[in-house]
């Protein structure tokens, strides 16, 4: 199964009603599949950080079998409005 960073969007945002999701491919960087991604989501709000990245996670279960390497930053509307701002 080859992933996409387009279909690991798609599925972030579907599933997580993520508001921002960045997705940055960094394959050419490494021996195989690896990705880098941002989401924002609502879902996160009063949730602790390990607990946002296995919902994710288990978002991406399927794809995470085809991944080599995955980065991920997860934060709250509120939070990436802050971090914006700066």
């Amino acid at each position: 199964m080859a992933v996409s960073a387009d279909h690991i969007r798609e599925k972030l945002i579907k599933e997580l009603e993520a508001v921002h999701v960045d997705v940055e491919d960094t394959s050419p960087e490494r021996c195989a599949a690896s990705f880098k991604v941002l989401v924002v989501s609502a879902q996160f709000e009063g949730k602790p950080l390990l607990q946002r990245h296995r919902m994710v996670n288990m978002c991406l279960a399927e794809e995470l079998k085809a991944i080599h390497a995955f980065e991920q930053k997860t934060l709250t509307p509120e939070h990436w409005d802050k971090l914006k701002q700066q």
